[in-house]
């Protein structure tokens, strides 16, 4: 039997898994000798990953929670290889699989190796060049000792043969959030979120997510983006889904707007249901880049590097920068309704987690020795 344990540190790495997780099943179902083992690590604690979050994506209650979140980078780091190592001596797997570029892709994927498991890299090959993204090191580093590559785009492959790899070790399979996406559309939620008493009207908002350092650890920096960000989009309101701590923290520096709508972290099916039917999105997120392409919504993205090229050279991102004053131009074209269409990226169909199980099964049934 293929024993497979899939690792998933943070809320993104359960989008990814869940559809794994069910084509594993459906495999199952249908004779094939695969099992996995779901591992929580813990790095990120989120009050929405409840009950109903695992029920709504179809996910399985992890079999282990190793509940190594909080510190630094690097004790994080730590934590999670010391308590991970632990659960793998215990419950050795012939495959260990990651997903995306969190601090739990890359510590358990260390483990692994030190331990002589086989490691699945599940959106390898993404690449920002950037190397002040803690991401960008973990992408690094677990691709320098992944064995076998999942790919979402052809710009992943090529990065992945630039470093050496051969063909044999690189499978381009589609991008399982998309998976995600595409099969709960039917099943998003609508917030209900009332301007005025009155709800949302389809195409007459924007949505804005702000995470990332280079746009919020400067207090001026921060003030002069969020003025262009309300000067550049008219009268629509601006819905901004942030921690409520966070927004007070805004609000007291002066980041405050009649049409400017803090409101809290919302539900991977509420959030989905906003950006669908947003006239944009203004993000300095990678993962979202990603979903408005394949929804068709425009998007801004504030930042000066991205590991989803795809996104902007085929789909409805464009990359803006960090600079408050380089949006104005994008703002003014999107509301004068030149926008660019995007077009639909290979493979981002909604079967790639079938693709990968596919693979995996052909790959380790070749050898005992699984190589």
């Amino acid at each position: 039997m293929l024993k497979i344990t899939i690792i998933a540190g943070a809320r993104p790495n359960f989008m990814k898994i869940a559809p794994i997780i069910k084509a594993i099943k459906i495999a199952r179902i249908e004779g094939e000798d695969i099992d996995f083992r779901l591992v929580h690590t813990g790095q990120h604690y989120d009050k929405k990953m409840s009950g109903s979050f695992f029920e709504q994506l179809g996910i399985p209650e992890p079999h282990a929670n190793l509940e190594a979140g909080g510190g630094s980078q690097a004790e994080q780091t730590a934590n999670i290889m010391v308590r991970f190592e632990k659960e793998l001596l215990e419950n050795p797997a012939d495959v260990i699989l990651v997903v995306g570029d969190v601090t739990s892709t890359m510590a358990c994927s260390i483990v692994a190796k030190k331990l002589n498991t086989q490691v699945v890299h599940v959106e390898a090959g993404i690449r920002s060049g950037d190397l002040t993204m803690p991401e960008e090191i973990n992408r690094m580093v677990t691709d320098s000792i992944t064995d076998h590559f999942f790919t979402t785009s052809e710009i992943a492959n090529e990065n992945l043969r630039k470093a050496g790899i051969e063909e044999s070790r690189i499978h381009y399979v589609g991008n399982t959030m998309i998976d995600t996406l595409l099969s709960n559309m039917e099943n998003l939620i609508d917030p209900e979120i009332l301007i005025d008493g009155k709800p949302l009207e389809d195409s007459k908002y924007f949505v804005l997510t702000l995470h990332r350092p280079a746009n919020v650890d400067e207090e001026e920096k921060l003030k002069a983006m969020m003025q262009a960000i309300i000067d550049g989009t008219g009268e629509l309101p601006v819905i901004f889904p942030v921690h409520p701590r966070t927004a007070k923290i805004l609000k007291n520096i002066g980041i405050d707007h009649d049409r400017l709508h803090y409101v809290e972290p919302l539900s991977y099916l509420e959030f989905n249901y906003l950006v669908r039917n947003a006239k944009a999105v203004v993000t300095d997120s990678g993962g979202i880049t990603e979903e408005t392409t394949v929804m068709g919504v425009p998007c801004l993205t504030l930042r000066d590097n991205t590991e989803r090229p795809e996104t902007i050279t085929m789909g409805t991102n464009e990359l803006v920068g960090t600079r408050p004053g380089n949006l104005k131009p994008y703002l003014d074209k999107l509301m004068a309704g030149e926008w660019k269409k995007g077009e639909v990226i290979p493979l981002w169909d909604g079967k790639t987690a079938e693709r990968i199980v596919e693979r995996l099964l052909y790959i380790y049934s070749k050898s005992e020795a699984y190589v």
